[in-house]
């Protein structure tokens, strides 16, 4: 069976949110399970960008070994942010990956799309909420859509169907250890 052209599945709208660690992974993990089952992943990642990490360099040899780009993550962000003598770049690239979003949910190209650091984005002002709940409106019914980052607004945990909160109970960080290559990033 062709998962791919299997249009009577029912999307899903996942929320990994919370102040642990994982969020992130958690949607890696099923984009690879996704992918291994002949879905088409798309992973956009609204905060992060401008520094090299594991799972681009995973993502790109998956990529191609598939030869169908049926795997494919961009990163449409600047780095973390707080605001400061940036926030308008942060904005701008942000707005970038909101419309980069927009037409990729609605190209039917893709059966499960990862909106990596979404809740962020909306936190710190880069995207507005309506907009981020206007992606969801207008997501067709078989399309997967994962929303990560910490603080999901209640408006985008009311409108999912799953939602999954990541708790901190330790961390290494806590502990003086720096983020750490193939863990964090």
């Amino acid at each position: 069976m062709n998962k791919t052209k299997d249009l009577s599945r029912q999307g899903l709208v996942i929320v990994h949110t919370g102040e642990g660690k994982g969020k992130t992974t958690a949607a890696l993990g099923l984009a690879l399970r996704a992918w291994g089952d002949g879905l088409r992943v798309l992973i956009l990642q609204f905060i992060k960008g401008q520094k090299p990490s594991g799972e681009l360099l995973a993502i790109e040899k998956l990529a191609e070994t598939s030869g169908e780009g049926r795997l494919t993550i961009r990163q449409g962000g600047l780095g973390f942010t707080k605001g400061g003598d940036k926030a308008e770049a942060h904005k701008e690239a942000a707005a970038q990956t909101l419309t980069m979003a927009r037409e990729e949910i609605s190209s039917g190209a893709w059966d499960l799309i990862i909106l990596d650091e979404l809740n962020y984005a909306v936190k710190f002002g880069l995207v507005e909420l309506k907009d981020a709940l206007n992606l969801l409106a207008k997501r067709p019914q078989n399309l997967h859509l994962v929303i990560t980052g910490r603080d999901a607004p209640p408006e985008i945990i009311e409108a999912a169907h799953l939602v999954t909160e990541m708790k901190l109970i330790k961390h290494p960080y806590q502990q003086g250890i720096k983020a750490q290559i193939g863990i964090e990033y």
